[in-house]
């Protein structure tokens, strides 16, 4: 039960870092667009950048929970299997 609280609390911690970079990479990109579509719109209609946006969600999603399971799986064995032997 400790072992899988803890990876279960290292994938918590990737989906909030994944939700913080995705924060920090769509911040810039829509002040930007909404300072000026035409030049930064690259050609994309508003649907197409939500598509990117869904995407983008998605795919940072899975990479947060992917890493958190790897890192804890990880760090579970650095700390608790590696000391005790």
């Amino acid at each position: 039960m400790k072992k899988n609280s803890y990876i279960i609390l290292f994938v918590v911690l990737g989906v909030l870092l994944s939700f913080l970079t995705h924060a920090l990479i769509e911040i810039p990109i829509i002040i930007l667009l909404l300072s000026d579509f035409e030049k930064w719109g690259f050609g994309l209609s508003w649907d197409a950048w939500y598509m990117i946006h869904a995407i983008g969600t998605a795919v940072l999603l899975v990479l947060g929970i992917s890493i958190g399971f790897w890192q804890g799986r990880y760090w579970w064995g650095v700390i608790y299997v590696k000391i005790n032997n």
